[in-house]
């Protein structure tokens, strides 16, 4: 029996079901690149779900947390407070795109920084109702998950969920939603569900990463800003996928100009390690009474001097350019791998800077999704030695999330991979993968 056959027994007997996990048992990891515990190496385009955008321990993020490490690992910010945070929301504060004089707190999970801006926005306006958007996600809690606009594995069997929160369409043009269809699903939720004077917040991520990497138009941003500023409505940009430099900016809200009240982040912020903020414009985050915010972990010492490293990583080593540079790579080779005979069921390729992803269909005339097809790309990658993770409100989205710093030699031998991985679930010959 190998190693990892061994763990996975010992997994089944130890681990509760419901926890969905892969086949490949972690040993070590270096920047993009991970071996299992039978020695097997693989090519990293999963990054721990886009946690990992300076790589597997990048060596100032080592040093940072060790250095930390001497001094002390917990106090409680609440009982005893530290620099660290302090400078770390003040470097947060300076970059956060809201155009304002900005305040941030920090905890620990993506779903914290969730439900805490979504307190915050309450109790900055008074009212109850929340507006997210169908093929969101937000997390795995139970304000999380009424946020979330994707049943399955994250809602099924769950309910019921807190109330006060609605959806409302997001724009799809692959699916034929434009941005004045998705703005009339507002108006129309606005007539006949909520008035929109009791909405406190509309939450959405500009990249929707588990609803498949559609990305919100522009047009469609800069018309909910609008929306929001005449129902006196907070806006919420959801940067927990694709923030920190993943999208080729800081904040994905960034490319569309639109200026949030409140951004949520997490994943990327750390290196690694379990840190989430909520920043945002001083009156609304200076809405919650003292001791409303916060928590036992929140703002754990070590997880804040990673992301101050992380800070530094993306500023010296141009990661901005750098995941424009490596998404330009990826949609590259994906467009022209679309194009050739056979390759029809490659229905989309789209994604901002290093955040891409490819819809995969029975056919391009009906879209109808191609599920099946999809777990077999992702298991022929895996047989290879490519991670890959899949996506989408009808399972049939593969996304592309390597490491920011990853090398370009490391780069090319994945996207072969993909490529060969691609063919051979399409049935296409494999000896065509390195055409």
């Amino acid at each position: 029996m190998t190693a990892s056959a061994d763990l996975q027994s010992r997994q089944k007997a130890a681990v509760a079901g419901g926890v969905g996990t892969r086949a490949i048992f972690a040993q070590r990891a270096q920047n993009a690149e991970l071996w299992d515990v039978d020695g097997k190496r693989f090519i990293d385009f999963a990054a721990g779900i886009a946690v990992n955008n300076t790589g597997h321990r990048h060596p100032a993020v080592m040093q940072a947390v060790a250095n930390q490490a001497e001094q002390f690992t917990h106090t409680c910010f609440h009982v005893a407070p530290y620099e660290g945070y302090v400078r770390l929301a003040e470097r947060l504060n300076a970059i956060a795109p809201t155009g304002r004089e900005n305040r941030t707190m920090l905890v620990t999970t993506g779903a914290e920084a969730v439900e805490n801006a979504v307190k915050i926005a309450r109790a900055y306006t008074k009212r109850p109702g929340i507006i997210a958007f169908s093929g969101a996600f937000h997390g795995r809690t139970m304000l999380g998950m009424a946020l979330t606009g994707k049943v399955m594995p994250y809602k099924k069997n769950f309910g019921p969920f807190p109330a006060d929160v609605y959806h409302a369409p997001f724009p799809n043009p692959f699916l034929g939603i434009s941005t004045d269809e998705a703005i009339s699903g507002l108006e129309r939720l606005f007539a006949a569900d909520i008035d929109p004077e009791r909405i406190a917040a509309f939450i959405i991520e500009p990249v929707q990463g588990e609803g498949g990497f559609n990305v919100a138009p522009k047009e469609f941003l800069v018309r909910l800003r609008e929306m929001a500023d005449r129902y006196g409505i907070v806006l919420i940009a959801d940067e927990v996928q694709a923030g920190m430099a993943r999208t080729g900016r800081m904040f994905g809200f960034e490319h569309a100009g639109v200026k949030p009240d409140l951004v949520t982040m997490a994943k990327g912020l750390a290196g690694g390690f379990p840190l989430s903020a909520v920043t945002g414009s001083a009156e609304i985050m200076n809405a919650a009474h003292p001791g409303g915010l916060g928590g036992t972990y929140a703002g754990n010492p070590l997880s804040v001097a990673a992301a101050n490293a992380v800070l530094d990583i993306i500023e010296e080593e141009k990661l901005c350019e750098r995941a424009a540079e490596i998404g330009r790579r990826i949609t590259d080779r994906l467009t022209s791998l679309a194009s050739r005979q056979g390759m029809e069921r490659i229905g989309d390729v789209r994604g901002l800077g290093a955040m891409v992803a490819f819809e995969l269909v029975e056919d391009r005339q009906t879209k109808t999704a191609a599920p099946a097809v999809t777990n077999r790309v992702v298991a022929e990658a895996e047989a290879r030695g490519l991670i890959l993770l899949s996506c989408g409100t009808r399972l049939n989205v593969i996304r592309l999330l390597p490491p920011l710093t990853i090398e370009w030699d490391v780069l090319s031998e994945g996207l072969n991979i993909l490529e060969a991985a691609i063919e051979a679930a399409f049935s296409v010959p494999s000896d065509s993968a390195a055409a």
